[in-house]
């Protein structure tokens, strides 16, 4: 059966302090709204529709980096869950199937248990609605179950003393057929001390039409909603100290797990080491038994098997190392292929680069890859020998087998098996340093 996904996204967000909507506050690396729609995506959903208010254009443009097909409604005014939803209606007007509610501010629902919602939905389920078990249930609503699945979604302000010790509580997260759940939504009422239309009223109005309503739990911290700096630091604790567990039950080594950082799409190979203090940042690939060692920071690159890199290494965006390469301490790559076995191990920058098969970078060389308006490529050859301190002056060719002499700033191509130097020659001038040191002395006797 088709699916469509109604993730809500128009909140302010007042408790975050910011001019930036809330659903676009990033949590290891995405947006909230980015987490909701990943997880979304488990389900395979036919459509998916956005509402948006507040910063409505930002959130707009958000949802379309991560899908360009996806459809956007507005809720001018926030009156309430039931009408949020609302403003999706238009947009599935024609849709048969089931439509799926999602916040745009509960990042971690897993796609596990929206598959468990819609298995529930087509078998037999009018209405499925996701509860957790809390620790604390404090002003969540409760679940209320019988004999005949959910009976009720009962507020905490509202509840008796016997519903109050209930601790299986209300997510918010909804499932039903399109028609039936747009069909329950426009018979709720905003009679409630707060004027608006609750979508948890649905429950009562279902049943009231013997409709049949059913709870699915899942754990407590994929309902974790975030609505200040406070909740982003826990969502981001949940986030990472999942991420972890998961890379080691996958094989891979962390030597310090508490210090190594995740992002929402790092993927890493089977018998790979991580050292302390490692960040990847978004779009990081890293092969089967790579060694990534302290300190070191990766974003939007990729690592081949074998490769090894660190301690205090930076990978930017667009780099690239093949198999068996290495780039050592205090190594920059930015948009650069280091191929299989070639070697930058020391205080170097490779910008907007190729550094050839077995090459050997040494120490503090760096590529002058910007003149202040566009961005030229630097053609190191395989087999290639860059003597430590140099300048390569892009556009420029080393090429295989070519010599390039410490100190030198090369501004020219370089032949194969050529060796450049583009250096001063050095000049001795016997005794001056000691007459030098000699004369400076007196003059500072006689201050």
């Amino acid at each position: 059966m088709n699916t469509a996904l109604i993730v809500l996204a128009a909140g302010q967000g007042s408790r975050m302090k910011s001019d930036l909507p809330k659903v676009l506050h990033e949590v290891a690396g995405a947006s909230l709204l980015v987490h909701a729609l990943r997880s979304g995506d488990g389900i395979d959903p036919a459509r998916i529709v956005v509402v948006t208010g507040h910063g409505g254009a930002q959130v707009a443009a958000a949802a379309r980096d991560w899908r360009e097909e996806i459809s956007i409604a507005t809720q001018e005014e926030q009156l309430g869950t039931a009408h949020a939803v609302a403003q999706a209606s238009a947009a599935l007007a024609e849709f048969e199937g089931d439509a799926v509610v999602l916040y745009g501010d509960t990042p971690f629902i897993a796609p596990d248990t929206l598959r468990a919602m819609l298995d529930e939905r087509r078998a037999g389920a009018d209405v499925v609605v996701l509860g957790f078990e809390a620790a604390d249930p404090g002003s969540y609503g409760r679940l209320k179950t019988g004999p005949d699945g959910l009976e009720a979604i009962v507020e905490a302000k509202e509840a008796t003393p016997e519903e109050l010790a209930i601790t299986l509580c209300n997510s918010g997260v909804i499932c039903a057929d399109r028609a039936t759940l747009f069909e329950l939504i426009e018979a709720v009422d905003n009679k409630n001390a707060k004027g608006e239309y609750y979508l948890t009223d649905i429950v009562e109005i279902a049943r009231g039409r013997a409709l049949r309503c059913a709870a699915v739990t899942c754990d407590e911290a994929e309902t974790l909603g975030v609505n200040s700096r406070r909740d982003m630091a826990a969502a981001e604790t949940v986030f990472q100290s999942g991420m972890r567990a998961a890379m080691m039950d996958n094989g891979v080594t962390l030597q310090s797990p508490d210090t190594t950082y995740f992002s929402f799409d790092t993927h890493i190979g089977p018998d790979t080491v991580v050292g302390p203090h490692v960040v990847f940042g978004p779009g990081v690939t890293v092969e089967n038994g790579a060694e990534i060692r302290a300190f070191s920071h990766l974003e939007d690159c990729h690592v081949a098997r074998g490769a090894q890199i660190g301690p205090y290494a930076r990978l930017r965006p667009g780099a690239e190392l093949q198999e068996g390469a290495r780039v050592g301490n205090f190594c920059e790559i930015k948009n650069a292929v280091v191929e299989p076995g070639a070697k930058v191990n020391h205080l170097t920058y490779i910008g907007d680069a190729r550094v050839g098969e077995k090459a050997n970078i040494g120490a503090g060389t760096i590529t002058c890859n910007y003149d202040g308006v566009f961005k030229h490529h630097t053609d190191i050859g395989a087999g290639a020998f860059i003597g430590s301190n140099s300048a390569l002056v892009a556009p420029v060719s080393i090429a295989q087998g070519g010599y390039v002499a410490s100190g030198s700033v090369v501004t020219s191509d370089v032949g194969p098996g050529d060796l450049a130097i583009a250096r001063a020659r050095q000049v001795n001038k016997t005794g001056l340093g000691a007459r030098m040191v000699a004369r400076l002395k007196a003059m500072k006797e006689k201050r």
